[in-house]
């Protein structure tokens, strides 16, 4: 087990009041998260304060109205810092990932024209799929899928190269699937994208929690992810490159500000939830900087530190997991399950047994306080590719307040229903 988070667990488990619930006189072990984690008692009280203290609207002249605008735009500094970018006013907030590229993807398609082509995965949650294949019919513009490969369920990066061409103006993958796992060689995807002259979308939702995100380091054009998949609010982000942003046509009311990032961000945001959004970079940050004893370190580089920890503490956890599986062959999983090939996967796995659908196995499960997902959690593109609906899979999680005595649970009530 990897040293670091395992000798901090009991510390870290404490900050979480849901980790302390029951359910059927067992303890809760939240294996939900890649449906949204749990928050910790830091993200409570900044909403709370928020509403006690500085609850006004956006460029006030009186001191609640000053005093809201300082906690957002110290978010934004968070948020820019947690996606590894020096400017703050390429961040936007929105309801959500699915709100904002819906939004993002109208601006886009009016650069698109009939002859033009757009990429997609079939290995997509449906929120970065759906919303470009609707803005390509509207634009007249062709929709390519990159398939996969059913058996690991990856990316057919061979599929993809054969389908990028000079005619391609947009290129939208997942950082990771939220279905299976899988982690997407982005890097490789926007390097080739931006040789073709194509920009590219990138959907870090799932990758938020588990992986350092670095939008320079990744090559990308944009990014979205959702504060509440890393221990925040339901709150979502949208990063872009500041010339694009500046560029691109907003759907947005005129009396509204053409500067970043209010441009992009329409209507009144959710502030007591965007404050909440910085406690919970924060709340990271500060296990990073606990984890190697260094209260002086800045939020980025202690980003770094606990990213670190997050991804080895988090891989032994859902190993386990999987060697567990394989004495269990009325399951089958789905995925990369040769751990040769653990840097490609995220601790997220679905399951599908030989006569249970996943509904009841879900349904057994919760009644021993053991919290899955089941049916296609909104990556229809994949279950549709691998003939799983309607019933879809079940869905285990692992983040790293999690521990190994809740696999061991778990595996015994799976051994159970086998």
């Amino acid at each position: 087990m990897s040293a670091v988070l395992h000798d901090h667990i009991n510390h870290i488990r404490s900050q979480f009041p849901a980790l302390a619930r029951k359910a059927s006189d067992h303890s809760a072990a939240f294996f939900d998260g890649p449906a949204g984690t749990q928050v910790p008692q830091r993200v409570i009280d900044a909403v709370s304060a928020y509403f006690a203290r500085h609850n006004a609207n956006h460029g006030g002249l009186f001191p609640t109205s000053r005093e809201s605008d300082a906690v957002l735009a110290m978010a934004h500094q968070a948020v820019a810092d947690f996606l590894g970018c020096d400017d703050p006013d390429t961040v936007a907030f929105g309801p959500n990932m699915t709100t904002l590229t819906l939004s993002l993807s109208r601006a886009l398609a009016c650069t698109w024209s009939p002859g033009d082509e757009i990429i997609v995965s079939r290995l997509a949650h449906d929120a970065n799929f759906t919303p470009w294949v609707l803005a390509a019919a509207d634009a007249g513009t062709t929709v390519r899928y990159i398939d996969i490969d059913p058996e690991d369920c990856t990316l057919d990066l061979d599929d993809f190269k054969a389908k990028l061409n000079d005619r391609t103006r947009l290129v939208a993958v997942g950082c990771a699937s939220n279905a299976v796992g899988s982690v997407n060689p982005v890097k490789e995807i926007c390097r080739l994208s931006r040789a073709a002259g194509a920009l590219t979308f990138l959907d870090a939702v799932h990758f938020a929690p588990h992986s350092l995100i670095d939008v320079v380091d990744f090559g990308c054009d944009f990014l979205a992810c959702s504060a509440y998949k890393f221990f925040g609010p339901h709150v979502g982000i949208l990063w872009g490159r500041r010339p694009l942003l500046e560029e691109l046509p907003a759907y947005k009311l005129r009396p509204a500000s053409d500067a970043l990032p209010d441009k992009w961000m329409t209507g009144t945001q959710n502030h007591e939830c965007i404050a909440g959004t910085l406690a919970a970079v924060d709340y990271l940050a500060d296990l990073g900087r606990m984890v190697v004893a260094d209260e002086s370190l800045s939020r980025r580089p202690a980003l770094e530190q606990v990213y670190q920890a997050i991804m080895e503490y988090e891989h032994q956890l859902i190993w386990h997991l999987i060697d567990g599986l394989r004495s269990l062959e009325s399951f089958r999983l789905w995925g990369i399950g040769d751990p040769l090939r653990h840097a490609e996967r995220l601790p997220t796995i679905s399951i599908t047994h030989s006569g249970r659908k996943p509904a009841e196995i879900a349904e057994k499960l919760g009644r021993q306080g053991l919290f899955v997902w089941h049916g296609n959690y909104y990556a229809l593109p994949l279950t549709e590719r691998l003939g799983l609906e309607p019933d879809g899979m079940v869905r285990v999680g692992v983040v790293h307040y999690n521990t190994l005595e809740e696999v061991d649970r778990l595996l015994v009530a799976l051994r159970d229903l086998a």
